[in-house]
């Protein structure tokens, strides 16, 4: 088995670390001579430019890229070596924001958000706001990493934490190639704790979701069958039950990008992405009505572009200064990555979107 680095990007002072680097080599090469045609150019096909941000129904909040893993192909490029934590003060600026929103869904992230040291006290007055869709996306093994993270399973049951948690594959030797020697294994424990109190069983509320990423230049197959897969082995194999499972495509930024570069599959994978576009996954992307919150607060239209350092196209850029009025209708800002997002049956935190 081949050896997973242990550091992150940054820590490793990759040229991939830097956004800009990132964003150039998206900006430039097939798509600058013209061999495929930028995401710009192909939404506008459809008469779909520019994408416009719609009323606000999931606030995705990153609490920091500090994680217990060093996974392959992590677009966060998080590791135990990232120190980016959110401070307390940012919460509560977050916390009056979600006070305020109509949004129906909270989305905690890192890293691995329950190594943020205020994570409880977050979970805890977060949910006293009435969201009614409280996800926390776990790696599952911080569940097995230290004892003081032991009791996380009672502590989401006791907020009724919708738990979304990586299971890139129902084997072990597909699982540990991507996340590390060992993941696989702690994430049964993990997802059978899970289960012992009620999380993903068939009539529960407590709801369990797993998420599956492809672990090399492919895109993801049909998320239905793929569900059925793992429910079938995780059932017969260890006896777990989960409610849903989601298909997300590997973005082509950070780690995996640097995969792409490394294994001379950049070009073909692109090619890919573009020649599986769908347009009807378009008006479903989640940056239409998703805002991403970064560990210092500032504002971006998904995920990826907070990790591309793409901020929102608004006079509203930090969350202090939070104004959905302002924020409703700007145009979202997108490069050549967003074709994962509209690839095939689409892409997002949620699954496919079409």
């Amino acid at each position: 088995m081949t050896k997973l680095k242990t550091q992150s990007l940054h820590k490793r002072e990759s040229q991939l670390a830097n956004a800009k680097r990132q964003l150039e080599i998206l900006s430039n090469g097939i798509f600058q001579n013209g061999e495929l045609p930028t995401f710009k150019d192909k939404i506008a096909e459809s008469s779909q430019f520019p994408l416009k941000a719609r009323k606000l129904e999931i606030l995705q909040i990153n609490v920091g890229y500090m994680c217990n893993q060093v996974c392959e192909h992590c677009h966060v490029d998080a590791g135990p070596d990232r120190q980016e934590i959110m401070t307390k003060e940012t919460m509560q600026q977050c916390l009056e924001v979600i006070k305020k929103t109509e949004a129906h869904t909270l989305d905690l992230t890192g890293g691995a958000p329950e190594m943020n040291p205020n994570f409880r006290w977050f979970v805890e007055e977060a949910a006293k706001a009435g969201i009614k869709d409280f996800i926390v996306r776990s790696n599952l093994t911080i569940i097995k990493a230290n004892k003081k993270y032991a009791d996380l399973p009672e502590f989401f049951k006791k907020h009724n934490v919708h738990v979304v948690s990586s299971m890139p594959h129902w084997t072990r030797g597909k699982t540990d190639k991507q996340r590390g020697d060992g993941v696989f294994d702690k994430s049964i424990e993990a997802l059978k704790d899970l289960n012992a109190i009620g999380y993903g069983m068939p009539d529960s509320d407590l709801r369990l979701d797993l998420v599956y990423n492809p672990s090399g230049a492919f895109l993801p197959g049909d998320q239905a069958s793929m569900e059925k897969d793992f429910k079938k082995a995780l059932l017969e194999d260890f006896g777990i039950r989960f409610h849903n499972l989601f298909a997300i495509t590997n973005l082509p930024i950070s780690r995996f990008l640097d995969y792409l570069i490394a294994s001379e599959n950049y070009e073909d994978y692109m090619y890919n992405l573009v020649e599986a576009y769908n347009p009807a996954a378009v008006a479903n992307v989640m940056c239409t009505n998703t805002l991403s919150v970064s560990w210092d607060g500032y504002l971006y239209d998904c995920d990826f572009n907070q990790m591309l350092e793409l901020p929102v196209n608004s006079n509203i850029k930090h969350i202090s200064d939070y104004n959905e009025a302002l924020l409703e209708g700007r145009n979202i800002v997108i490069s050549q990555h967003c074709y994962g997002c509209t690839a095939g049956a689409g892409s997002s935190c949620q699954g496919t979107v079409a």
